[in-house]
């Protein structure tokens, strides 16, 4: 399996390609895949990959890798139209911090602004405010 997604160039190398198998995120039907599970011509490949489900159709087994054209000939996309759309849209959604050109470094300030926003987007939290830190604890 995980020779097969490096072959036709869905992963860019075997490792990253036997990580994303051992780690769940390939499915062979509708069971999860090892790496050393085997790919059959017509199976159908689903894959966890860029915070995107992608599926493909097998359509021919190469063990070696191959030059781009080459690869698209293995295998279909079949990933569903919608999620393609979401993706995308998804992308363009969230706001991006925009600075003039020519304006120079972020000053302290606005570097805070811009992680703040980006915290808010991405739904993380701060982390390691000096409040948290008890100075009290210092052996000095």
């Amino acid at each position: 399996m995980d020779k097969w997604l490096w072959a036709v160039r869905i992963f860019k190398t075997r490792t990253a390609s036997g990580r994303a198998c051992d780690n769940g995120k390939v499915r062979l039907g509708d069971s999860p895949a090892k790496s050393s599970s085997k790919v059959k011509v017509g199976d159908i490949v689903r894959v966890r990959l860029h915070h995107e489900n992608r599926q493909f159709k097998v359509l021919k087994l190469i063990e070696k890798r191959v030059g781009a054209q080459v690869a698209m000939a293995c295998y279909e996309d079949i990933t569903p139209p919608e999620e393609r759309i979401d993706r995308l849209k998804s992308a363009f959604a969230l706001p991006t911090a925009y600075r003039e050109r020519g304006t120079g470094r972020p000053t302290k300030k606005d570097r805070r602004e811009i992680d703040e926003m980006d915290n808010q987007h991405t739904g993380m939290e701060d982390i390691g405010h000096e409040d948290d830190f008890d100075w009290d604890d210092l052996d000095l």
